[in-house]
């Protein structure tokens, strides 16, 4: 593994291939992941949710990453000589701060049986992937863990519970490949109180779950600057985290926009049907940089220098999440059975495009190039 990380979430591949997602470099069409690598790209993050479908068979959208999902992903990006960072969400769709839904087959379990749950399917998940091939570099345990995980048995402030059901994933990882790194993966990555706040507790009670098996390698942040404040923000939490705990940093997240065009030419939805963008006017008012091609690029330019100076060389890398999301008929955040599983009204659509890597079109973006020549 590099020094310095340089990593792409591409868990919606297989389903933007599927809806016809084009990619270009210049006038040249190519498969996205040949223009990644020429980009200096290392390592993939892919998400893994445990049953991304509705009890009747509906697909829950957004890649539908269930095991056989990410193990084609997953073999598909090592024949192409990356590694793979394995995002376990422990939910049957999506985790973050505003919901850690527990998968539908592990609903009503006690505390106990809930910890033996992490620690099966994490083992037997990881055993499946690595015996077929998957170059698996580094684990992630939860995705955005910042108000626990296995609601409401894992909810914030419940740390013990959240002790111990991390590691019980942390266990698993460490008993099948102990030579994989591991991190454990927070949002707001320029919320310094509540980063100290939660590894205090995090690494008090750690010990007491972990039987030995080590603790881990990364504290993970996710970092999107109209939610997550100014760079100066984040450069200042990592700055901390690294002197307080003596952990390497990975920025897991991170995206920033290039424009403020709609893109509903380019759905095919109805406006009822669609979201629309994550980054709405309202949020992109105090940017450091301007939602514009060369914003999105001098961006990247100043958020890679930060990474790379956090204090005492522990700033390892990132990953942009879903660089290739553009906007093609049929793929998006959602659809109506995972709207039901969440309780979500909705809309569905892409929340993401303005975001990407690549334009609407699928034709790469300068930040790749910025990416490529950047030196860790």
């Amino acid at each position: 593994m590099k020094d310095f990380i340089k990593g792409m979430d591409l868990s919606t591949l297989l389903e933007l291939e599927q809806c016809h997602a084009e990619y270009y470099d210049g006038e040249e069409k190519k498969d996205v992941l040949k223009i990644l690598k020429s980009c200096d790209v290392d390592t993939i993050r892919l998400r893994l949710w445990n049953d991304p479908r509705s009890p009747e068979g509906e697909a829950y959208g957004a890649g539908n990453n269930d095991l056989e999902t990410t193990l084609a992903i997953g073999k598909r990006v090592t024949a192409a000589g990356f590694g793979v960072l394995l995002n376990f969400h422990y939910s049957d769709f999506w985790a973050d701060p505003g919901k850690q839904i527990k998968p539908k087959a592990w609903d009503g379990h006690s505390v106990p049986e809930l910890e033996q749950d992490v620690y099966n399917y994490t083992r037997d998940s990881l055993k499946y992937l690595l015996n077929n091939g998957v170059n698996i570099t580094m684990i992630q345990v939860g995705n955005e863990l910042t108000n626990g995980l296995l609601w409401p048995e894992g909810q914030k402030p419940a740390y013990e519970n959240i002790a111990r059901f991390v590691c019980a994933g942390l266990r698993a990882c460490r008993e099948m490949a102990p030579e994989i790194r591991l991190m454990i993966h927070l949002d707001n990555g320029g919320a310094c109180e509540m980063y100290r706040d939660w590894f205090d507790h995090y690494f008090e009670l750690a010990p007491r779950f972990l039987q030995g098996a080590g603790d881990i390698d990364y504290i993970g942040l996710s970092y999107y600057p109209f939610w997550h404040g100014h760079l100066d923000d984040l450069e200042k939490n990592m700055d901390q985290l690294a002197e307080r705990y003596g952990k390497d940093l990975i920025v897991a997240e991170v995206s920033m926009g290039y424009t403020m065009e709609d893109y509903a030419s380019y759905e095919g939805l109805s406006p009822e049907e669609r979201k629309g963008y994550a980054t709405k006017p309202s949020l992109c008012e105090n940017l450091d940089y301007p939602m514009t091609v060369e914003g999105q690029t001098d961006f990247v330019r100043d958020f890679l220098n930060r990474v790379k100076n956090v204090r005492d060389g522990r700033g390892k890398g990132f990953f942009w999440w879903e660089p290739a999301w553009i906007p093609v008929p049929g793929s998006g955040w959602a659809t109506p059975a995972s709207l039901a599983y969440m309780k979500d009204p909705g809309p569905c659509g892409n929340e993401w495009a303005n975001q990407a890597l690549f334009d609407y079109d699928g034709k790469k973006l300068p930040a790749l190039e910025v990416i490529r020549d950047f030196h860790g």
